[in-house]
């Protein structure tokens, strides 16, 4: 490992196990009978006499993260995003290849991993801190900044059991961060801290890369991992698609997401879903496929549906999401007066044109939800696409949209005022 390097990662790979032996008991007396039988079969005979499969959650990973890398790791549900980061923690260990890190590291992967519930919150710094590797003495000394960098003096004598997810996650994430680790692990942990927080731990982490520590951050948020990023790894099943640039791996993990189910929606299979959104249409109002676009500029958008049985007055939803998780508005076929009732079998297609867009210069998802009768059951619910409002002036200080009003000086009758034609929109 060369002097400038802090992690080296060659051939890494996890294999997990599916499935167990009918009847089989995990004694001690049971696992040494097992081993020993296992000792005098070959391994495909092992795998049918104990009737398992395996699966790869990660495999032949290889990358160099310099020091004072601050580096996303994205990827779709299940793409081994967690398993790299347990295994560069020694959390778990890898079935094969290596991972050399050189320097003090700290790892927050999980909401209140190394608490104890009965335990109040000033005794779980003292446990999670031991944990970490951090002296009685660095804890004592650090103590009062812990607490407040987690914001909950008044309740660091209350058992954590009755913190709720928010208040786990800030004092984990305050011990994990005051270990003053050289690298630093954070596995999806800011996601359950609210806005204020996630930028607290955002500036938090841009000051321990100045002092050159390098982060590694998983996260399905790319608000974040824009903000605190210079590179990306992209995994997809388990496999690196991509190390390279935020823009060009945030595209790709975009890309492969489209049309994915939503996580919040239905929990059975899209394929026993009753309608299924198969294509999608971004484009501009002309009709061009766009992915840009300025500031009071319409959308089109065309829904190719699979509709696989007779459905009762259904809803298409059309929601934008900001990149930070903001709902930020909606449109529905019911509530602007078109009506689908009886469509049965077959493809379907609608179409959407959006008002002139006042949403502020930002990165948007494109979610497509179809309710039953208006706004009852979900039918289906998928990430359709995604699109970058543009304007030079317009962006989130301003809030989710921006509308001009009228204003007048002084008193008497309100004067028109004349907006500058430099910040509209091209």
């Amino acid at each position: 490992m060369s002097d400038q390097a802090a992690i080296v990662v060659k051939g890494l790979g996890k294999r997990y196990r599916l499935g167990l032996a009918r009847g089989r008991h995990d004694t001690m007396i049971d696992l040494i009978a097992a081993r020993t039988r296992d000792l005098f079969r070959g391994s495909k005979e092992r795998e049918e006499a104990n009737g398992q499969e395996h699966f790869w959650a990660l495999r032949d990973a290889n990358f160099t993260i310099n020091r004072g890398e601050n580096v996303g790791i994205i990827g779709l549900n299940g793409a081994g995003k967690s398993t790299l980061l347990k295994m560069l923690s020694r959390i778990t260990y890898p079935t094969e290849g290596s991972a050399e890190i050189n320097g003090r590291l700290g790892a927050l992967l999980e909401v209140g991993t190394g608490f104890h519930p009965e335990l109040t919150g000033r005794e779980n710094i003292f446990l999670y801190g031991a944990i970490l590797g951090m002296s009685k003495a660095e804890i004592v000394r650090k103590f009062d900044s812990i607490v407040e960098f987690a914001e909950i003096p008044k309740f660091i004598d209350t058992p954590v059991k009755r913190y709720s997810s928010g208040m786990y996650v800030r004092l984990a994430f305050s011990v994990a961060a005051h270990l003053d680790p050289e690298i630093l692990l954070l596995d999806e942990v800011l996601a359950v801290g609210d806005l204020p927080f996630q930028r607290k731990c955002m500036e938090f982490a841009k000051s321990l890369q100045a002092k050159d520590a390098t982060i590694l951050f998983v996260s399905h948020n790319m608000f974040s991992i824009k903000n605190m990023c210079e590179r990306v790894i992209y995994l997809k099943k388990g496999q690196i698609q991509y190390d390279g640039s935020v823009e060009e791996g945030i595209a790709r993990y975009e890309k492969d997401g489209q049309l994915g189910k939503l996580s919040w929606g239905r929990k059975d299979a899209p394929e026993n879903w009753p309608i299924f959104l198969e294509r999608f249409e971004l484009l501009d109002e002309q009709g061009a496929e766009r992915a840009v676009f300025d500031f009071g500029e319409r959308v089109r958008m065309r829904l190719h549906f699979e509709v696989r049985e007779s459905l009762r007055n259904p809803n298409v939803i059309v929601l934008f999401e900001r990149s930070d998780g903001v709902a930020c508005c909606n449109f529905s076929s019911v509530a602007d007066g078109l009506s689908l009732d009886g469509v049965s079998g077959g493809t379907v297609a609608v179409e959407l044109l959006t008002p002139p867009l006042k949403l502020v210069s930002e990165l948007y998802s494109i979610q497509v939800i179809v309710r039953e009768n208006g706004y009852q059951d979900v039918l289906c619910a998928q990430m359709a696409s995604s699109f970058h409002v543009r304007h030079e002036l317009y962006d989130m200080h301003f809030g989710v949209f921006h509308e001009s009003g009228t204003w007048a000086r002084g008193k008497g009758q309100a004067v028109p005022v004349v907006k500058e034609r430099l910040y509209e929109a091209q």
